[in-house]
C-alpha cells in the first residue's frame, strides 16, 4: 500500500508566478522636463504682457522685455489711459467684443447642443451623408471660407454691420461633432423611451432630461466657442469699416497701426495694457467653469 505524502502548505506573502503584479507608477524624467518645456514656453508670453503692461512708453524701450522698470511703475496709469484713450473706444470695443460672443458663441453653442441631439438620438435617411459633411466642415480652416463669406454677405447688404460677425459665428462644426459623440455617451437611449412612453413631449424630454445631462459637454462647447468668436480677428477685419464695431483684436491692431502712419499716435503701452485687459475675461471664465469643461472632455473615457 503506498501511501501519498502531501507537501505541508505554504503560509506568508508568497505569490505565484502568475498573479498579476500591481504596476508601479514610474516617474519619467525625459516627460517631466518636456511638460516643464511646454510649461515655461506657455506661460513666457503671459508673463511679459504682464510685465510691459506695468512701463510706460518710454520705458518700454530702456528697459529689458522681461523684467520691470525701475524708474516708474505704470500699471495703473496705463488701465486708466487706456479706457479713456480717444474717447473710450477701447470700453467700445469691450462692449462689442461681449456682444458678439453672447449671441454668435451663445447661438453657436445653442445649435451645436440642438443638432447633435438630434444626430444622435434620431435616425432619418441621409444620417451618414450629414456625417460625413460634418467632418469634411471640421477639416476647413474658417480663412478659406472668409472671401466667400464676404462676397455673399455683400450682395446681401450686410457687410459693416454686426450681423457679418454673428451670423458665421453660429456655425461650429467642431461643437457640433462634440456634442454628436457626447450626446450618444451621456444620454442612454431608454431612458428617452421611457419618458416617451410616460407621455413627455420632444421638447420637454429635451430641455427637462436630455440639458441636465449634457451641462459638461454644452460648457465645453460654449468656452470652445467664446474663445473662438473673442479671437476672431481676419473676419472682422474683411467685414467691418467702421470703427464703432470693431471688436477688440481689430481695435488694437489699429492702435498698433498707429505707429506706422505718418504723424500718428504711437500708443504700443496702450496696446500691451488693452492685450492684457482682453485675456482677463477668458481666464476668468476657463476658471469659473474648469470642473464642467474637463469632465466634459473626459466624458466616455470610462465604460461600465
Amino acid at each position: 500500500m503506498t501511501t501519498m505524502v502531501t507537501a505541508p502548505e505554504r503560509t506568508g506573502t508568497h505569490k505565484s508566478p502568475l498573479t498579476p503584479r500591481k504596476p508601479r507608477n514610474r516617474k519619467s524624467v525625459v516627460l517631466t522636463l518636456v511638460t516643464g518645456i511646454a510649461l515655461i514656453y506657455s506661460l513666457i508670453p503671459l508673463v511679459w504682457l504682464l510685465i510691459n503692461s506695468t512701463k510706460t512708453q518710454d520705458g518700454l524701450a530702456s528697459s529689458f522685455g522681461l523684467w520691470f522698470d525701475d524708474g516708474h511703475f505704470a500699471l495703473w496709469d496705463n488701465i486708466r489711459e487706456t479706457l479713456t484713450y480717444n474717447d473710450g473706444i477701447f470700453v467700445r470695443w469691450l462692449g462689442n467684443t461681449l456682444f458678439y460672443v453672447i449671441v454668435g458663441a451663445g447661438g453657436a453653442t445653442f445649435l451645436a447642443v440642438l443638432a447633435g441631439y438630434g444626430l444622435a438620438k434620431f435616425d432619418f435617411p441621409g444620417k451618414k451623408g450629414v456625417f460625413a459633411i460634418v467632418i469634411g466642415a471640421v477639416a476647413v480652416p474658417g480663412t478659406a471660407l472668409a472671401v466667400p463669406t464676404f462676397l455673399m454677405f455683400s450682395k446681401m447688404g450686410l457687410t459693416n454691420t454686426p450681423w457679418a460677425v454673428i451670423i458665421p459665428s453660429l456655425i461650429t462644426p467642431f461643437g457640433l461633432y462634440l456634442m454628436w459623440t457626447f450626446t450618444e455617451q451621456a444620454i442612454p437611449t431608454e431612458i428617452i423611451e421611457a419618458a416617451r412612453v410616460d407621455g413627455a413631449g420632444e421638447f420637454r424630454i429635451f430641455f427637462r432630461l436630455a440639458v441636465p445631462l449634457l451641462a459638461p459637454g454644452i460648457v465645453t462647447v460654449l468656452l470652445f466657442s467664446m474663445v473662438a468668436t473673442w479671437n476672431n480677428y481676419f473676419l472682422p477685419l474683411i467685414m467691418l469699416k467702421d470703427p464703432d464695431w470693431y471688436p477688440l483684436t481689430v481695435g488694437l491692431n489699429a492702435w498698433n497701426a498707429q505707429a506706422q502712419t505718418a504723424g500718428g499716435d504711437v500708443v504700443f503701452n496702450l496696446v500691451i495694457t488693452g492685450s492684457m485687459l482682453t485675456i482677463l475675461p477668458l481666464l476668468a471664465a476657463f476658471l469659473l467653469l474648469q470642473r464642467y469643461w474637463q469632465s466634459g472632455l473626459a466624458a466616455g473615457s470610462v465604460k461600465e
